[in-house]
């Protein structure tokens, strides 16, 4: 079946592990998680993320959050994340009228970048490392990106979470084209279960694997996710990217 083209003047790079740079069709950066220099796989440093116009966080785990401050600090942009983590930013010098705090349902419009942003449930945990202390990390979440153009074109970045039922319900409400999942196992779901998954998420066409290979306790594979989409009832394009890699058509 052939894909949705994606929308003229959008692309998407793969930072590696979890974290991706978008480009909406309006000319708006977006960068989704901040594990970046301290990501074994990621081919840039924290300095090279460049001018972004909003960053979302889906959770405080130092896999998406250890390059926070030093990010935050070299950029003005707002950040979309749970209360939880906008209070800790706060109370780490990041200026209020930057942190958009939101929680599981809520949307935020963002007409001038050309996108909204609705946040959803991700069967998770969440945790902040500062210094020796562990805080509370709020609820984790991941994101339906709605894209504002010619035609309409959403897609989800389903941040760290198990196989949930309601992903069908997701799916119905906001009918993504596309979603990024995490496939490595042990603290996500694994290839079998990311099967599953794109099956419930029955609007999606096509998925990138993320939140595999960084580490060796990530044992999940794209070849081993593509076996276990042949025992359930989905067609979906797998599309795997290298850390670096920018896609702008299929």
């Amino acid at each position: 079946m052939p894909l949705t083209p994606l929308p003229k003047g959008f692309s998407l790079t793969y930072l590696g592990h979890s974290t991706v740079r978008f480009t909406t069709p309006r000319g708006a950066r977006v960068l989704v998680d901040l594990f970046v220099g301290s990501c074994p796989t990621c081919p840039i440093a924290n300095e090279e993320v460049g001018d972004v116009d909003l960053i979302l966080v889906t959770h405080a785990h130092d896999d998406h959050f250890a390059d926070a401050l030093a990010i935050a600090g070299a950029t003005s942009c707002p950040i979309v994340s749970n209360p939880e983590i906008a209070g800790f930013l706060g109370r780490k010098g990041v200026a209020q009228d930057r942190l958009m705090a939101a929680n599981k349902g809520g949307t935020l419009v963002f007409d001038e970048l050309g996108l909204s942003v609705t946040l959803t449930h991700a069967d998770h945990s969440s945790s902040i490392t500062d210094g020796e202390q562990t805080l509370y990390g709020g609820e984790p979440v991941g994101f339906m990106i709605h894209l504002h153009c010619e035609e309409e074109y959403t897609f989800y970045h389903a941040g760290d979470t198990a196989i949930f039922s309601d992903m069908n319900l997701l799916s119905d409400l906001y009918h993504p084209r596309m979603a990024l999942l995490p496939i490595g196992d042990r603290f996500t779901m694994g290839p079998i279960e990311a099967a599953k998954a794109s099956e419930l998420l029955a609007s999606v066409e096509a998925v990138v694997p993320i939140h595999y290979g960084t580490f060796p306790l990530l044992t999940g594979t794209p070849d081993a996710y593509r076996e276990a989409l042949s025992h359930v009832e989905a067609t979906v394009q797998v599309v795997e990217m290298k850390p670096g890699e920018t896609r702008s058509t299929w």
